[in-house]
């Protein structure tokens, strides 16, 4: 449905090592360094995910009740993701890694803030 998201950080070393570490578990290969523009991009068959120093020059920032999802093969993975990511300077946020009931259909998610604020979220849909 997108063709790519972009976030801000103001530490490319540390959204490397975050964003390798989260996004690896779920397939993806490390991301590619644009030294020369100030940005890290991660790719895979179904789209693009980027970090970069704003444009601007102002400092980043993340969006109030933005959040970024990523695909999980299963709990396990999406468990993995969340581990992989509180283990390189990512904070848990929500409610612990688990089963949501959303009526018609079931989810297992798992929430993390990156080290710059920005929230992410690994999703399996169950049924």
């Amino acid at each position: 449905m997108f063709s790519h998201v972009m976030v801000g950080t103001g530490d490319l070393e540390a959204s490397k090592r975050f964003y390798d570490s989260v996004l690896g578990t779920l397939g993806v290969k490390p991301g590619r360094v644009d030294t020369e523009r100030n940005r890290i991009f991660w790719m895979s068959p179904n789209g693009m995910f980027g970090v970069t120093r704003p444009i601007d020059g102002e400092p980043p920032c993340h969006a109030n009740g933005g959040t970024i999802g990523f695909a999980a093969a299963s709990p396990e993975q999406a468990d993995q993701w969340h581990a992989a990511g509180v283990a390189n300077g990512g904070t848990s946020c929500e409610d612990p890694p688990g089963v949501r009931d959303m009526g018609a259909f079931r989810l297992y998610l798992a929430y993390l803030r990156d080290p710059d604020g920005n929230k992410l979220c690994a999703m399996h849909r169950l049924s």
